[in-house]
């Protein structure tokens, strides 16, 4: 059983981060922010996925004013706006209606800055992810600590100037494309604060370099207790971070729901196309919601018996192929129906 590790709780929009909160799941557009219809869009879809928090990016003043438009046709999910370089946009972005703000405070400039962001923050009850990357941290950090000190170090700096503020309205973020560099400095900073933690690997990589990264390095810190918020960042479509990071969450027993597909891996008995139909499956049944276990398995040996715990499977037999349920056969299927014949099983359940 995972305990997960006390922090703080703080609101963001329409939920909440942090405490006895459920982990959320986010992403981020890869849309124009000022090309509103087309980031409204993307945001349903991700809505849809299952994305409890998005990000967008806040990079010019068109952007920043776009926040506001795209808030009034979405309804329900907190929308964050990241911010690098300048300060002007996070206080725009803020005014927009952002419900958070993700900032790097290395790069914002000037304390002073900072500072304006803190009291504007503060003004309309906003809170601030403090984002800190293995491959940005400021060029005045101590060259000669190791990357997770150099982290550690760079994280309580900004914490320091946020507190010196009376700002605790804080998460925070410490990412490394590296998974075992990303693991430790999770785990000590947990150990010194008790602010809510977005957990991520950076710059992970394509869908499946990037899934694998993230499922080892989120999995871990989340079996240990800690995390509050996820995002699965992948070079690929947005949804597909949803889909993992759902999956992450579903395979360490921290979320249910969901269509869960098992499958034999295919060796010389399999009998028919347990590969095609596994991902078609797959792909058809991700927004279901409901908690159902789908069994495809290539031949007898792998059929029934050792799919018992499947709600609904089929096993391929050398001329048709087993519907069962529960392990226990139902009727013989032909093989070229068994998709249509799955999903109408799972349609009924």
């Amino acid at each position: 059983m995972i305990i997960r590790r006390k922090t703080r709780k703080i609101r963001l929009g329409s939920i909440y981060v942090g405490g006895d909160a459920d982990i959320s799941i986010q992403s981020m557009c890869n849309t124009r922010t000022e090309d509103i219809q087309s980031t409204v869009n993307q945001i349903k879809g991700l809505m849809t996925a299952g994305c409890d928090i998005v990000r967008v990016a806040a990079n010019t003043e068109e952007a920043a004013e776009a926040i506001r438009d795209i808030k009034s046709e979405l309804l329900g999910v907190p929308l964050v706006a990241d911010i690098h370089f300048d300060y002007r946009l996070a206080i725009k972005s803020i005014k927009s209606g952002a419900d958070g703000i993700r900032i790097n405070p290395g790069n914002i400039g000037s304390n002073n800055r900072v500072m304006e962001i803190l009291n504007v923050a503060s003004d309309y009850n906003v809170p601030i992810r403090i984002g800190i990357n293995s491959g940005s941290l400021p060029e005045s950090s101590d060259r000669s600590q190791s990357i997770v000190d150099r982290m550690l170090s760079v994280a309580k700096s900004y914490i320091d100037l946020f507190l010196s503020a009376k700002f605790e309205n804080i998460k925070v973020s410490l990412k490394s494309s590296n998974v075992m560099e990303t693991i430790e400095v999770y785990e000590r900073f947990s150990e010194i604060y008790d602010f809510p933690l977005h957990l991520g690997i950076t710059e992970a990589g394509t869908a499946l370099s990037g899934a694998i990264k993230s499922s080892i390095g989120i999995g871990v810190l989340l079996y240990k207790g800690i995390g509050d918020t996820i995002r699965v960042s992948l070079s690929s479509d947005p949804v597909e971070e949803v889909e993992v990071a759902k999956k992450i969450l579903k395979y360490l027993g921290i979320r249910k729901g969901g269509v869960d597909v098992i499958s034999c891996p295919t060796c010389g008995r399999t009998n028919g196309d347990v590969i095609g139909v596994a991902y078609e499956l797959e792909k058809r049944v991700r927004n279901i919601k409901r908690d159902i276990k789908v069994a495809v398995m290539g031949c007898e040996v792998n059929g029934p018996g050792e799919a018992r715990m499947a709600d609904i499977g089929v096993a391929f037999g050398k001329y048709d192929a087993l519907l069962f349920r529960n392990g226990k056969v139902l009727r013989k299927i032909s093989k070229d129906e068994v998709l249509d014949v799955l999903l109408e099983e799972i349609e009924k359940m």
